[in-house]
């Protein structure tokens, strides 16, 4: 039974990091994005798309919980091994530590992005194209996740 603990260590960070600084990254585009409507709402739709892709590493934060519990499907928990609760929590640390700290930094690039759309609102393309390259290292820390994950035996 010590190793489902460890097994549920493993998905509880690979959900509850991402998530955090999901919000984190959220939080920083809507304060800019704010800022911006006050001046003119009718940009509000572009700043929309900015706020929101620091979201997306909650999702896979979620993605990595899912993965690690479908393991769990038709096995006997209590035949759980330590070290194979050991294997989940590192399996899951890529994805756990890259959306942390991926959704802090593409929020801030977001934010940057909001400064671009309040003068130049035709170039909000070009603004989450700076967000979306740091998108790029959730997205890795995932699938070292689903690698890691896929290669750990169960039961």
């Amino acid at each position: 039974m010590d190793g489902f603990v460890f097994v549920l260590c493993g998905a509880a960070l690979a959900a509850a990091l991402p998530g955090c600084g999901s919000s984190c990254g959220c939080g920083v585009a809507g304060q800019a994005g704010a800022g911006v409507i006050t001046e003119d709402p009718e940009k509000f739709g572009r700043l929309l798309i900015l706020q929101a892709l620091p979201g997306t590493q909650g999702i896979y934060g979620l993605v990595g919980l899912f993965l690690v519990l479908n393991k769990l499907i038709g096995i006997d928990i209590s035949a759980i091994t330590m070290s194979q609760g050991w294997q989940i929590i590192f399996a899951c640390l890529p994805l756990a530590i890259t959306g942390l700290i991926s959704a802090i930094y593409q929020g801030r690039c977001a934010a940057a992005g909001c400064s671009v759309v309040a003068k130049r609102p035709e170039e909000v393309g070009k603004a989450m194209v700076f967000a979306v390259v740091v998108e790029t290292y959730a997205i890795l820390g995932l699938l070292a996740t689903i690698l890691l994950l896929g290669n750990i035996k169960l039961g």
